[in-house]
């Protein structure tokens, strides 16, 4: 084995921890066996991908970058460490990085530093940080004003999400109002069906009372960034594996350039395409998740190569798109009558960056634009060696001991949940979200607030639907017909308790992937009640949810899955906004209460993120790459400080 990959028994998945994280190590599996051109690919990608790390700090708060940079000089001159106050300001230092801003990563609350302003002040000052009164003033407000700035990204049903969200996509006195009526009237400016996703790359300003975009390109707004995006996406261009893998690079380097949306679509569509290569990547304004409107895209970055061995599975699902489509229990009205293009891939991911770093996804399905995935395809992913890592980072946590009911269904959850949870991911991804169609007319932003969590229960309920159809036995990828209840059982009881670990006491439900869980758990809870489909039953004073009748509980899943994708193929906003808030918010308290107290005596971090490896590159003679060396020693502080430092783009 090549001395530059640690052997896969002596790796050490589980790394430090603080607050509510676990910070964990992925491997590079096999990346030893990749070619010198693809491993210099990779390289230059990933050096693309990581400029763009400042990107997504200031688009989720103006202030964000200039807090951590003042956090960052008291931080490396700290001369006591062991102090309470010290203590206190080195956890809020290592949330800031974690959550690329003052704002949690998932429920966008902002951190509540338990150190005191009159010690920040006091190491300013001992430091002698240049900065005037005035920003330090402002800053520290920022910092210790629990009012101000409250929320990263407000969803809360009455409020003006836009003003009331402390992310950085609206300018100054922009509101809900103005951004809608602004990009409707943008999508009435031109005629037809493919349309490109307006405002994805670009901040709405009010200037003089008039709206317009501060549009993020080479030359714009993150200009600086963007070049050194550009650069090393030339230098990639260099070592791609065939013409059209070059076609996609050069692409999205025209849109980097001009930052018009139409480029990014043709990009898109030529990485749909693009498919024979080993090495893949995701480079730009993608996911509208930070964005309580679900327009803009925060800047994220994944390079990957391909895991060979599991994408025969990926493949048998993809090569049966159109049966799981013309077989789906919704209306035909909103099925495609013809499934184009979808293709899925299990790959490694090589490096994280942006809105996917140190929080990353397990998997994948791009592009969004409903359009380019009607008349083109989408690409899927599951990242199999971020799931490995978390697999043998949980194994023997005591979790599902405390929360699944019996020793039965314990076995049944350790003997068939990996599989489940692999291939839940790949239905998921690859015709969940590339399944159904919009009716003609439908505008693709209708649901607005509620298009994200709309999105992941469609995807979510396809899944569930079909890991219990006999097909995927057929298939080859379940054993048998009793594997499925793994995947239910958890899912349901992730949805009605165990996912209540991540919300504070007194708080509802706000971050979009949590609303689905909870909207279709509740929902099916509520409406298999009378059949007794499934209950919530007391153990030694503890709560348990157990189903009773798994086929029926499908059957449930059927019936959500056609009311939900009729919503997204009418746009009908009302019944969304319903079946959200009904379902997908509210919180019992009193079992919420339970199941902290429960959850707390396991010693658990709820949340989980990654330290990148540190990739350097070999050069021979002639000043091209020949190797590239993978080292996994790298601290997490040392990482976020040298981020700060090499990648620095303001």
């Amino acid at each position: 084995m090549a001395l530059n990959v640690i052997c896969a028994d002596a790796f050490e998945y589980n790394n430090e921890r603080f607050a509510d994280i676990q910070m964990l190590r992925y491997r590079l599996n096999g990346f030893e066996n990749l070619s010198a051109r693809q491993k210099a690919l990779i390289y230059y990608l990933s050096e693309a991908s990581l400029w763009g790390r400042d990107i997504t700090t200031d688009q989720q708060g103006r202030y964000n970058i200039p807090i951590r940079k003042l956090l960052e000089q008291v931080y490396v001159n700290l001369s006591e460490k062991e102090s309470d106050e010290a203590r206190h300001f080195i956890t809020y230092m290592k949330q800031i990085w974690f959550g690329n801003g003052i704002y949690h990563h998932y429920s966008k609350d902002k951190f509540t530093p338990e150190f005191s302003e009159k010690w920040l002040r006091a190491q300013v000052k001992k430091i002698k940080v240049e900065i005037s009164k005035k920003e330090l003033d402002t800053l520290c407000r920022v910092i210790f004003d629990p009012t101000l700035l409250a929320k990263g990204v407000n969803l809360a049903a009455d409020a003006d999400v836009v003003l009331t969200s402390a992310h950085n996509f609206y300018g100054d006195g922009v509101t809900q109002k103005d951004a809608e009526d602004f990009y409707a009237k943008m999508k009435a400016s031109r005629q037809g069906s493919d349309l490109p996703m307006f405002g994805l790359n670009s901040t709405l300003i009010k200037e003089k009372g008039q709206l317009k975009e501060d549009v993020w390109k080479m030359g714009g707004k993150y200009g600086n960034a963007i070049a050194k995006i550009v650069e090393n996406l030339k230098k990639a261009s260099e070592y791609a594996e065939n013409d059209k893998q070059k076609e996609v690079i050069l692409k999205l380097i025209k849109y980097f350039e001009t930052g018009n949306l139409d480029d990014f679509d043709a990009y898109s569509i030529a990485w749909v395409g693009s498919l024979d290569g080993m090495v893949d990547f995701i480079c730009g304004f993608i996911e509208t998740y930070g964005d309580p409107l679900s327009m803009k895209g925060t800047y994220e970055g994944i390079v990957q190569y391909k895991d060979m061995e599991a994408t025969k599975r990926t493949q048998t699902i993809s090569s049966n798109a159109q049966w799981f489509e013309d077989h789906s229990p919704v209306d035909p009205r909103f099925r495609k009558p013809q499934v184009k293009g979808i293709t899925a891939t299990v790959i490694n991911s090589a490096m994280l960056a942006g809105d996917s770093y140190p929080s990353t996804p397990i998997g994948i399905n791009l592009p969004n634009s409903d359009w380019i995935r009607a008349k083109h395809g989408s690409k899927s992913v599951t990242i199999s060696n971020i799931t490995d890592a978390y697999n043998k980072a949980a194994h023997g946590n005591g979790f599902s001991e405390e929360f699944v009911i019996d020793a039965e269904t314990r076995a049944l959850m350790e003997k068939y949940g990996d599989d489940c949870d692999y291939l839940h991911t790949d239905l998921h991804e690859c015709l969940g979200h590339a399944s159904g169609q919009l009716l003609s007319g439908t505008d693709p932003d209708a649901l607005k607030n509620y298009s994200s969590t709309n999105e992941e229960t469609r995807a979510d309920l396809f899944a569930l639907y079909y890991l219990a159809d006999p097909k995927l036995i057929e298939l080859g990828l379940l054993p048998d017909e009793e594997a499925y209840k793994a995947a239910y059982y958890s899912q349901m009881n992730n949805g009605l308790m165990t996912q209540l670990v991540r919300i504070k006491p007194g708080n509802n439900i706000e971050e979009a992937h949590m609303r689905n869980r909870a909207l279709i758990a509740n929902w099916c809870f509520e409406k298999g009640r009378k059949d007794n489909v499934m209950e919530l039953v007391k153990k030694d004073g503890k709560t348990f949810l157990r189903i009773n009748d798994y086929k029926a509980l499908r059957g449930l899943f059927a019936e959500l899955l056609a009311e939900i994708q009729r919503v997204k193929s009418e746009g009908d906003f009302e019944a969304c906004r319903n079946l959200v808030e009904t379902y997908g918010v509210k919180v019992n308290p009193e079992l919420h209460k339970e199941i902290l107290e429960r959850y707390a005596k396991l010693n658990l971090a709820p949340y989980k993120g990654f330290i990148n490896p540190v990739m350097t590159p070999v050069f021979g003679s002639d000043g091209r790459i020949t190797d590239v060396k993978v080292d996994y020693t790298e601290t997490y502080d040392h990482q976020m400080l040298r981020y700060s430092s090499q990648y620095a783009a303001q």
